[in-house]
């Protein structure tokens, strides 16, 4: 491509004096020249053609001077370069046309090889900020590209998650049912069509997203009553706000409302709707559909005309003002703040990130438009305007389509699974103590069918509910999802394994990403062990074992030193099966005995006080540590100080058993029998 000048000067023998003296680089095309006698010529000229890339110009001209001309470029084409070239040499001129943004000044009369020299440097300095330019649009689009790529990403997972963990349902099921027919068929194979349902909606999903952006996506339309249709698809949903405890309000101008309309795309668009709606409601709130005939037009290039309006309010946590603009775009997920979080119940996390996307692209096939509405802690609107057509014949809405709307009405209105505990502080059961942590009622059931013969068994329904049983119950393992609503399994993680009551707790997160990042994520928070969905029911077992096998090696360790001389408190050998916490956490225990050791008043309560911990909390933890009650690890810390002063002291019996908190020697000497083997007297000297 020939570079273009534009050359600026109202002499009229100038352009033949440029032409004659830069012919032969003419001819060889190094550059080409246009020519305007002034400067808003030399404007009009450079709207007509902006392949031009620098401009020679005069300072003195009628209409507009080469100094404002100067500036009006630089405002309109800020890559443009412009060379002054003018009689008036003088250093203020040179200094007022530098300041007003030259890139350069030739004086006449002109020196041409100096001109050409300028010229081909200009040149240079505009290939030179073309290519800095297209650098950074390259930059500019490989970063939208990764974002992309990232949004992408982030999509995958999520859709990967709805689909593992209805996977991990059903394949879970299939084994009970295969193991135990009389016990699961009928509750199994329920749960099998409802999480198979929910399966194949997903990919019909995607796969009718998919022929969308290809445009091979085609409208199924009847016609007939839509309003009767909209009725029926809101009262699908109400079992599902009532379990939530929304109230659901149907506000409909006319009874009947006759129109063309796809019944599966309105449900898509619809339900999308309502379910966002009861999602990011608190409970108590309020969701209204709201039905009217508009004559106005909310359609862009469309004349006002008869239109259905759909509207779905809700008086939820609403949507940041940021965030509106990019509420239909692909793979966006508005922010949900932390506080609006904490107000919400299950389920109430993000999902693929398409669903808004579809619904507002299925309107557009339907000739409407979907808008929203909303101010942060506000709730929202989200209006569906469709046009009111008349054009095909009078139809049914197929016997599959009502079936579809109750599926997608069911998927998350499954009957909560309630706590099936047995008391954390039934010491008379001798199974151990389980928290599950898990939003999904599905899942719940399924680990409840194949743990519950094992093990004492708490339900949480989600992260924070399970920071919280965990805290008052001390469990000896949980088993936690990672998606979660308030709190997810990473936090659950990182709250538990940082609180001295519970850092001991072996924690197995349950999760669909199987990603290396994300297992290396998980162990990185504290977390024993990382499960992919689906599982195997027997991995879990074993995994589960293993951790509790381990907390027994533990209580050996303790067991053990109780029967040394020594105080764990005074060894500092390294016990890779402990962490930091649980040293400190044993220190300070027998630190605060140890302080009381002569106070035969010093006992449990006492100990709860000194450890700010409540008499179920610390009974747990020390039973995990050491496999002892806490009145018998006291005890044996007792004896084992016993122990000490009679090896290296010349106190008798009854003074070393006033001095461990046992006011009858007789008592003493009988209890440390029973623990050593032999007789106070009997103890060796070291």
């Amino acid at each position: 491509m020939v570079p273009k000048i534009l050359v600026v000067d109202d002499e009229p023998q100038f352009e033949r004096l440029v032409l004659q003296r830069f012919r032969r680089q003419l001819r060889a095309g190094a550059f080409e020249f246009v020519f305007a006698n002034n400067g808003k010529a030399a404007l009009e000229v450079l709207a007509e053609q902006p392949d031009i890339q620098a401009v020679l110009s005069d300072i003195n001209m009628p209409e507009m001077d080469g100094l404002e001309l100067i500036t009006t470029i630089h405002s309109k084409y800020p890559m443009m370069r412009v060379v002054i070239v003018s009689a008036y040499g003088d250093m203020d001129n040179i200094r007022q046309a530098m300041n007003q943004g030259a890139f350069d000044f030739v004086t006449k009369p002109i020196d041409f090889a100096n001109l050409e020299a300028t010229i081909k440097k200009t040149l240079r300095e505009v290939e030179v900020i073309h290519k800095a330019k297209e650098a950074e649009k390259l930059a500019l689009k490989n970063e939208q590209l990764l974002e992309l790529d990232q949004l992408k990403s982030e999509l995958f997972t999520n859709i990967a998650h709805e689909f593992r963990t209805p996977l991990t349902v059903i394949l879970g099921m299939a084994d009970q049912i295969k193991t135990a027919p009389d016990d699961w068929l009928d509750k199994g194979v329920t749960m099998i069509r409802r999480n198979g349902s929910q399966l194949l909606h997903l990919v019909n999903e995607l796969l009718e997203l998919r022929q969308l952006e290809a445009g091979k996506l085609k409208l199924n339309a009847i016609h007939g009553n839509v309003v009767s249709y909209l009725k029926y698809i809101a009262e699908s949903f109400r079992p599902m706000m009532e379990s939530k405890d929304l109230m659901l309000h149907l506000l409909f101008s006319q009874d009947e409302l006759l129109m063309d309309y796809d019944p599966e795309r309105l449900l898509t668009i619809v339900s999308n709707l309502l379910s966002n709606a009861i999602k990011y409601t608190p409970s108590g709130g309020h969701v209204y559909l709201q039905l009217d005939q508009a004559t106005e037009s909310k359609i862009e290039g469309e004349a006002p005309s008869a239109h259905l309006k759909v509207s779905v309010k809700d008086s939820g946590i609403g949507i940041a003002e940021e965030d509106l603009s990019q509420l239909f775009d692909r793979y966006f997920q508005a922010d949900i703040g932390a506080e609006a979080l904490e107000s919400l119940g299950s389920g109430a996390i993000a999902r693929s990130g398409v669903g808004l996307a579809f619904a507002a692209q299925l309107a557009q096939l339907m000739g409407g438009v979907i808008e929203v509405d909303s101010k942060l802690g506000e709730g929202s609107v989200f209006t569906l305007w469709l046009p009111i057509n008349k054009e095909h014949e009078q139809g049914e809405i197929k016997a599959s389509t009502k079936d579809l709307v109750k599926e997608i009405a069911s998927f998350s209105s499954l009957e909560a699974v309630e706590s099936v505990l047995v008391d954390g502080s039934d010491t008379s059961n001798d199974k151990p103590l389980l928290l599950l942590v898990e939003d999904n009622a599905d899942i719940r059931e399924y680990l409840i069918s194949i743990l519950s013969n094992n093990y004492q068994l708490q339900v949480a329904k989600d992260g924070e509910q399970g920071i919280e049983m965990a805290l008052a119950q001390i469990p000896d393992a949980i088993i936690s999802d990672v998606m979660m609503p308030k709190k997810d399994g990473l936090e659950l993680c990182d709250s538990l394994k940082n609180d001295p009551r519970t850092s001991h707790i072996p924690i197995l997160l349950l999760t669909a990403k199987a990603d290396d990042l994300s297992r290396i994520e998980g162990l990185k928070r504290g977390a024993d062990a990382y499960i992919s969905k689906p599982f195997k029911a027997e991995e879990l077992k074993i995994r589960l074992e293993q951790q509790l096998a381990l907390r027994k090696r533990l209580q050996a360790y303790f067991s053990d030193k109780m029967l040394d001389s020594k105080s764990p408190s005074d060894t500092q050998e390294d016990n890779p099966l402990f962490s930091n916490l649980e040293d400190s956490f044993i220190a300070s225990f027998h630190q605060s005995l140890e302080e009381n050791i002569e106070d035969e008043n010093f006992g449990i309560t006492e100990m709860c006080k000194a450890m700010a911990m409540s008499r179920a909390q610390l009974h747990r933890k020390i039973k995990a540590l050491t496999g002892l009650s806490t009145s018998h690890y006291m005890r044996a810390i007792r004896l084992q100080k016993a122990r000490q002063l009679l090896e290296k002291t010349d106190l008798n019996i009854s003074e070393v058993s006033y001095r461990v908190g046992f006011k009858d020697p007789k008592y003493f000497s009988r209890t440390y029998s029973e623990v050593y083997g032999f007789a106070p007297t009997e103890t060796p000297k070291t």
